[in-house]
């Protein structure tokens, strides 16, 4: 691991410790060794520095591929952060990029790492926990490795959708029973994915309170730079 992102973690952490003073629940339920994935709930763009700040091993993300291209002093700490965590650049708009990207996860979880995703491919604008994509599924039952489901609470609070500043308010991230992409084997594989999707959402459901909507969440026409 980079010397850079550890000194940037260990300045992050302490300041969301001593700031927003976090509550971390269920620690113990992410291996410490192994691939495995986080599949979070998605409701701010300080999410990625959330669940690796709370997380007792690094993680990596898939993020947009707009994160790495920033200006100035913002753009330039959000690109170093990224890139020290070994972020995935993804192109949203390029479904053969999606798929390159998705293939350098596997990569990821075939090494023994960690790597994050949120299943409802966009944050939530409205607070509510949208219908998960499969993706976390093809990987899951692809690299065969569990899946630790992570719910985050207040993240929105402090940074609401459209805001630049951060805002003081309670954050709680918890982690969740691992769940084990063995127990869909014999499954065909379209059922399969959509199973363990569903089992995902329903155990971060668990974890954060939100209210559910039976429908995927889409990007606005004119999204916020950071959706």
């Amino acid at each position: 691991m980079s010397t850079y992102y550890w000194v940037g973690r260990t300045l992050t952490m302490s300041l969301a410790h001593a700031v927003w003073r976090p509550t971390i629940l269920g620690k113990d339920n992410v291996p410490r060794e192994g691939g495995v994935l986080l599949a979070s709930n998605h409701l701010s763009f300080i999410d990625s520095f959330a669940i690796p700040v709370a997380a007792p091993r690094k993680v990596s993300f898939l993020a947009k591929q707009e994160y790495f291209t920033g200006t100035g002093l913002r753009g330039r700490f959000v690109r170093g952060f990224m890139e020290a965590g070994d972020a995935i650049p993804l192109d949203r708009d390029d479904s053969r990029g999606a798929q390159a990207s998705l293939d350098l996860a596997l990569e990821v979880l075939r090494a023994g790492k960690a790597f994050g995703v949120y299943p409802e491919g966009t944050r939530s604008r409205d607070g509510r926990l949208y219908r998960g994509r499969t993706g976390v599924a093809f990987l899951a039952l692809t690299a065969g490795v569990p899946v630790v489901p992570v719910g985050l609470i207040g993240t929105d609070k402090v940074q609401p959708v459209g805001a630049r500043g951060l805002r003081l308010a309670d954050v709680t991230v918890a982690f969740g029973t691992p769940i084990q992409p063995s127990a869909y084997a014999g499954l065909p594989a379209g059922r399969a994915r959509r199973q363990l999707t569903d089992d995902v959402m329903d155990a971060i459901a668990a974890l954060t309170g939100q209210e559910r909507a039976d429908t995927y969440n889409e990007r606005p026409p004119s999204a916020d730079p950071d959706d």
